[in-house]
């Protein structure tokens, strides 16, 4: 606990020190815009709009070396407003990242305009393209949390470290709304369910940018990929979606409401297509939308290539200059080119010929100054090392030691077989047991975080976790399994030395991966995993599995085997250590699933499924047999606990209700059980009767509360009139009267509304 205020202490301290400098720019920001937009010339106009990539700028077959000729045609002859980081050849230093932000800087200080150079980084889980940094669970880990105050609390650390590393934008947070489980980015979202990811994504933007992102330890955050980018029909990266505009306003358009709301600075488009129109080519959804219905006022960035794109890939574009224009016609501020200088050549041209005019462009360079001025890089571009003496400090390593054992999600626990006792032998195995890869995922280092041994070699894998726990000689060991490549010979050694022990610790998982290259055709957990999988469990001996993947691979093939079940996703350095110490119970798990676990890969349901989605006995044929139709491995919100929790004494302070009307919720929550626990009380919501059909049941309010045996606490939930709507066939949000269901643990109650 003390750890946790000195942290909270160091923000709030920095916080004030710089809250009056961020005021005071504020309130002359728009001048100082609109008197450096007046200075520049098209070309310094089109280059702000110009995002090209760090390694543009390398000296031929000198990875990570800055050429400061290439540099200097950039900066000098091009004009470019950004650069986009791409780890090459690794993460650097934070003394190497302010000698390249300085190089950048020196250089944008020797134009006409002195106008910086703002330099955006994939910083998703930490400062994750900086050695040392401390790298916490990835997204769908912090949703699993169901703790928002956490979410901040690591988000501020973040901020300080990337900061520190002297990188003022980051992509983040990834606001997808995964609709297949398949999908090779669901690790990088909220999980499936929309109240929480808007939750857990002002919670990130709040951590990330504070009360203003001038200050030196804040970063301006993005929203990604805008919009739909998650709900492919084919379950890959990249491929098109079908989505009505009423389900893309009901469910995805409303995470970005929320975060708009919370000040995200700016927002990446999707790579996707809706309904075959490419986000990047729609001014319906990039104009009209996003900056005119929820007037957003910050800086509108392409995702890698994506006005190419248009023309190479989906078709829509004649040529490069007509995707550039077709691209800013539509509402994009900033091209991530990002490997040439075409956009800017094409876009300059359309400007000189009066194809596009020069309102769309001061618009567009104007959001961007806007954030270069909020950012106050104008003042400062490089940090100075003594104002960052919490760099990777053990109290920023214990805030994600932290948050990686409030994920962990225990989804199975028969007959109690956890926690373990500390004085058996045990046997670790399987393909993801022994490296920092699978714990850390993508984004972690590098693109695809394949370094992250090298990284993080300091760190604990899962069998170094154990070993360090109980003693390496009460941990017996071997691989079992390659993610991918059958090996009987391995099986044949795990199962033999399985009759030496008393447990059997089983790691499966998925190979880091991020965007395409983690696309998948079969969602099952891969063979050579099953295999060893289903050897293990014919020596009918305790068998804990540990899952770390990105999303639900399909256990069903042996999942009746395994006396326990653990989900770790990718909680990142610090998750080995809170694994162990679950799986001894020195930490009581708390973690609960954001998505539904799927049983087979023809089921797919969520779990605010349509109740013609489940259908009941009743509605069956005596004379035929039925499947149960919605059935999922684990669902949404399971998570158990080595105590108990017993719910009751539900009320409402209102039986019936009008549409303008606040209800008051309040239940019991009491730790039943015999050890002290966290517990989130998720309350559910079923419209039993709607013109549109309704969800079986959908989360409106979650609270976590850690409770002593025997303690009960009151939890008191405030439903607003918001909270019973959803968007018509004529896309407008409304109520209608009938009977309402809410639904805490075991407890519902039913009111009406008139």
């Amino acid at each position: 606990m003390k750890k946790i205020v000195m942290i909270m202490a160091l923000f709030s301290l920095s916080a004030a020190v710089n809250s009056q400098d961020i005021k005071m720019s504020n309130s002359t920001i728009d001048n100082k815009v609109k008197a450096l937009l007046s200075k520049m010339s098209n070309e310094e106009k089109v280059g702000q709009m110009t995002q090209i990539t760090v390694t543009n700028f390398e000296v031929t077959g000198r990875k990570g070396v800055i050429d400061a000729a290439k540099l200097k045609e950039g900066i000098q002859k091009y004009h470019i407003g950004s650069i986009l980081n791409v780890p090459n050849p690794g993460a650097p230093t934070v003394k190497r990242w302010r000698e390249v932000i300085a190089t950048i800087s020196d250089e944008a200080n020797k134009t006409r305009l002195k106008i910086p150079v703002l330099y955006g980084i994939d910083a998703i889980h930490g400062a994750s393209y900086t050695q040392g940094a401390t790298l916490f669970p990835q997204q769908i880990g912090l949703a699993a949390t169901f703790n928002t105050e956490l979410v901040t609390e690591g988000a501020q650390i973040s901020a300080y470290e990337t900061r520190a590393s002297s990188l003022p934008w980051v992509f983040s947070p990834d606001l997808d709304f995964p609709r297949n489980p398949a999908w090779s980015r669901m690790w990088e979202t909220f999980g499936e369910d929309v109240y929480l990811s808007s939750k857990m994504a002002v919670a990130l933007v709040q951590g990330f940018e504070g009360d203003g992102v001038g200050s030196k330890y804040q970063v301006a955050s993005c929203m990604k990929h805008y919009i739909g980018y998650g709900s492919t029909t084919t379950g890959k990266d990249r491929t098109p979606s079908i989505i009505p505009e009423r389900i893309l306003r009901q469910y995805d358009l409303t995470i970005y409401e929320a975060t708009i709301k919370a000040g995200a600075r700016s927002v990446m488009v999707s790579s996707g297509e809706i309904n075959g129109t490419p986000v990047h080519a729609s001014k319906y959804l990039i104009t009209d939308v996003l900056k005119n219905e929820l007037d957003f006022a910050g800086v509108v960035v392409t995702d890698w290539k994506d006005i190419i794109y248009l023309y190479t890939r989906h078709k829509v574009a004649e040529s490069n200059r007509d995707a550039v224009k077709i691209a800013v016609m539509a509402g994009i501020d900033m091209s991530m080119v990002p490997e040439d200088f075409t956009f800017y050549t094409d876009l300059l041209d359309l400007v000189n010929k009066g194809e596009v005019p020069m309102s769309r462009i001061d618009d567009a360079v104007s959001r961007i100054l806007k954030m270069k001025f909020e950012l106050n890089l104008f003042e400062n571009t490089v940090a100075n090392p003594k104002d960052y003496p919490d760099f990777g400090s053990d109290k920023h390593i214990q805030k994600a030691y932290e948050t990686a054992a409030e994920s962990i999600t225990l989804l199975k626990n028969k007959e109690s077989v956890l926690p373990l006792n500390k004085n058996e032998k045990i046997l670790v195995t399987g393909a993801t047991a022994n490296s920092m890869k699978y714990l850390n995922g993508g984004w972690s280092y590098t693109w695809q975080g394949e370094n992250s041994d090298t990284y993080a070699a300091d760190k604990f894998t899962i069998l170094e976790a154990f070993q360090n726990k109980i003693g390496k000689e009460n941990v017996l060991y071997t691989a079992g399994a390659d993610l991918e490549i059958e090996n009987d010979e391995e099986i044949e050694k795990a199962v033999a030395l399985a009759k030496e022990a008393s447990k059997i610790i089983l790691c499966l998982g998925e190979k880091n991966y991020t965007e395409t290259p983690g696309d998948i055709s079969n969602i099952y957990m891969s063979d050579s995993q099953i295999k060893l999988a289903l050897a293990l469990a014919k020596l009918d001996k305790p068998i804990i599995l540990i899952l770390n993947e990105g999303r639900p691979r399909l256990i069903s093939d042996f999942e009746m085997g395994m006396n326990a079940v653990i989900q770790c996703y990718l909680p990142g350095n610090e998750g080995a250590r809170a694994l162990v110490d679950i799986v001894y119970g020195d930490v009581n798990p708390s973690g609960r699933l954001p998505y539904n676990y799927p049983r087979y890969p023809n089921s797919l349901e969520k779990y605010n499924r349509k109740y013609t989605e489940s259908i009941s006995e009743g509605e069956q044929n005596d004379d035929a047999k039925y499947e149960k139709s919605y059935l999922p491995q684990y669902e949404f919100g399971t998570g158990l606990s080595y105590t108990t929790f017993k719910y009751s004494n539900i009320k409402i302070d209102k039986k019936e209700i009008s549409s303008s009307d606040e209800i008051t919720v309040t239940v019991e929550v009491t730790n039943s059980g015999f050890k002290e626990g966290k517990e989130s009380v998720l309350l559910y919501l079923s419209d039993n009767v709607a013109s549109i059909t309704p969800e079986f049941k959908s989360l409106k309010r979650f609270e976590k509360v850690n409770l002593a045996p025997s303690e009960t606490k009151t939890i008191t939930f405030t439903l607003t009139p918001q909270d019973l709507k959803f968007v018509n066939n004529n896309l407008k949000w409304i109520s209608e009267k009938g009977t309402y269901t809410i639904q805490i643990g075991d407890q519902k109650v039913d009111f009406l509304l008139q």
